[in-house]
């Protein structure tokens, strides 16, 4: 049974989708199989793994709100074994749409189960908002990574998220828990960085992950290429910073038997 994880941040800008896109594309890399599912109407996560977000005929709404099975509007990526459930606008209409109906909050939990022995990842990219789209993402995941960029203000935002992944938990999903916190957007020139890491690293603990993701050229473009990082630039620091990144996911639930140990030439 694979792990779902939603990359989840109240805070928008923070570097959801670009560790979505590229933490999957990095285990994919390894040898695992793992799919994207984007949950953001913005589609962002679709157009970074290649996908025309404006061309697909089947998409994440029509996996929510219309009972299509959800491994109908898969597509696959440049990268073998990552596949990726696109989106695009029309998810906006989504969350007015799910008020009204029954088990609103699970529907993409249920969507899920039919393919989840298929994969040995499931990252969700979730809306940066508190949202029945974000709710749908918590109720379905194990677990939340929480990207966290390395500003003043970031404490406070995972303070927010924090309380809203409790409130999911007593209500809806008890198996939840946070997977790990990763600082983005580190700039080795500014002292706040340094002083942010310190903060965040008392507080979180050994949620959070040794490797930290640098602010790089090569990684702020990749997207406007349709490509992860891996395949636009694959030794630049921040291709590199997520293949550490993707060790550390793999060296954590290996060490919990989550995930079965593959054998890689």
């Amino acid at each position: 049974m694979s792990q779902v994880i939603a990359v989840a941040n109240q805070k928008g800008g923070v570097g959801k989708t670009t560790t979505a896109v590229n933490l999957s594309s990095a285990l994919a890399e390894r040898g695992y199989k793992v799919l994207v599912i984007d949950l953001d109407p913005q589609g962002n996560a679709t157009s970074a793994l290649g996908v025309d977000k404006h061309s697909v005929e089947v998409q994440a709404y029509d996996v929510l709100m219309n009972n299509v099975p959800i491994k109908d509007a898969l597509q696959g990526t440049e990268i073998e074994g990552l596949h990726v459930l696109p989106t695009n606008i029309e998810l906006t209409g989504a969350e007015l749409e799910l008020v009204s109906l029954m088990s609103r909050e699970t529907r993409l939990r249920a969507a899920i189960a039919p393919i989840r022995h298929q994969y040995d990842y499931i990252y969700i990219d979730t809306p940066p908002s508190l949202g029945l789209l974000t709710i749908n993402s918590l109720t379905a995941a194990d677990s939340v990574l929480v990207p966290l960029q390395c500003e003043y203000y970031a404490l406070e935002g995972l303070s927010s998220l924090m309380n809203t992944i409790d409130l999911v938990r007593r209500s809806l999903n008890p198996r939840l828990r946070i997977s790990g916190i990763l600082l983005t957007m580190f700039d080795r020139r500014n002292r706040l960085s340094y002083q942010v890491e310190t903060d965040v690293r008392t507080h979180g603990k050994d949620l959070v992950f040794n490797a930290c993701i640098p602010r790089n050229v090569r990684l702020s473009e990749s997207p406007s290429f349709g490509k992860p990082v891996l395949l636009y630039s694959s030794q630049c620091t921040g291709a590199m910073a997520y293949r550490a990144v993707a060790d550390e996911v793999l060296n954590r639930d290996l060490a919990m038997q989550r995930i079965p140990r593959l054998e890689v030439a």
